[in-house]
């Protein structure tokens, strides 16, 4: 396999390694994916470092008695350019989240677009930066503070 697929291969499981985090509950690993960057919901400030994110995440994001959110996040429409040599990288991505509680049915709760950056450090692929926009958003009230 040739560095740029396997490079690209890195960055995409990175991507969906957030999404599962995430849906998991499990924001201390999620912020362990910006040990070396920050993460920034719409114009808010940006939540910087793993200990940052993961307090960010614990405090905008209800999570249920099952430690998670009852989330589901697709990431779709990748584009991803890599910098040659390959030390940067960047993405554009859509993101839908799906949700379901007790009284409240799967359903989409937002949808918006993913901004990111990448660096790869000591031969592994790590956020950089990663700006979430919310485009469309619906029913909210069973997943945030």
């Amino acid at each position: 396999m040739s560095d740029i697929v396997s490079d690209e291969r890195a960055i995409t499981n990175l991507m969906a390694r957030y999404a599962f985090l995430i849906d998991d509950g499990d924001y201390a690993g999620a912020g362990q994916l910006f040990s070396h960057g920050e993460l920034t919901l719409n114009d808010n400030p940006p939540a910087s470092g793993a200990d940052a994110v993961e307090a960010f995440l614990i405090r905008a994001l209800k999570t249920y008695d099952d430690g998670t959110p009852r989330t589901r996040h697709v990431t779709s429409n990748i584009i991803l350019e890599i910098e040659e040599p390959p030390r940067g990288a960047s993405a554009c991505s859509y993101v839908t989240t799906f949700q379901a509680t007790e009284g409240f049915p799967l359903q989409p709760i937002a949808c918006g677009r993913y901004n990111d950056r990448f660096e790869k450090v000591d031969g592994r692929w790590l956020f950089r930066s990663r700006q979430i926009v919310t485009g469309l958003v619906g029913d909210l009230k069973h997943h945030r503070r």
